[in-house]
């Protein structure tokens, strides 16, 4: 890379660092939900009618969306079950991108994540892809590590 130069890094080279039950769940091939989104209130004011007033309001984040090829490891199966259950376990994780060599160059940090939704895989007879399951998860919010 030429020096000054900053070139954007790919988005098919990350890392999600999950502990459940000590046990460090990883290799998800897709992760959405990266979303923090401030909400705006509009005020009119009399007499000016070129605009209105935009007022921030609070932020929101969204959910999570974790996917991978199912394995044996039903720990991610497990997890949402306790909450269908009733209990709640909350977890820490954080997603980690890398850059060509493998290195870390962003890390975003979510807080107090547990599943709302866990999704198995469409099963067919004439395909051969995959069989990827998706976990769903609310968290507190997110932040850069």
């Amino acid at each position: 890379m030429a020096p000054g130069r900053a070139d954007p890094y790919l988005a098919n080279r990350f890392s999600v660092a999950l502990e459940l039950d000590g046990i460090h769940e990883a290799n998800f091939a897709e992760v959405t939900g990266l979303v923090v989104e401030t909400e705006v209130e509009e005020r009119h004011e009399g007499g000016l009618n070129q605009y209105a007033h935009r007022l921030p309001k609070g932020s929101k984040v969204a959910n999570i969306v974790l996917k991978r090829g199912l394995t044996d490891s039903d720990r991610l199966w497990n997890w949402h079950q306790q909450m269908v259950g009733g209990t709640v376990e909350k977890k820490d994780l954080s997603i980690v991108l890398l850059d060509s060599e493998g290195e870390e160059r962003w890390r975003w940090n979510v807080t107090g994540a547990f599943p709302v939704k866990w999704t198995g895989p469409d099963l067919k007879a004439d395909a051969s892809a995959v069989a990827i399951e998706t976990l769903e998860l609310v968290h507190h919010g997110i932040s850069k590590g």
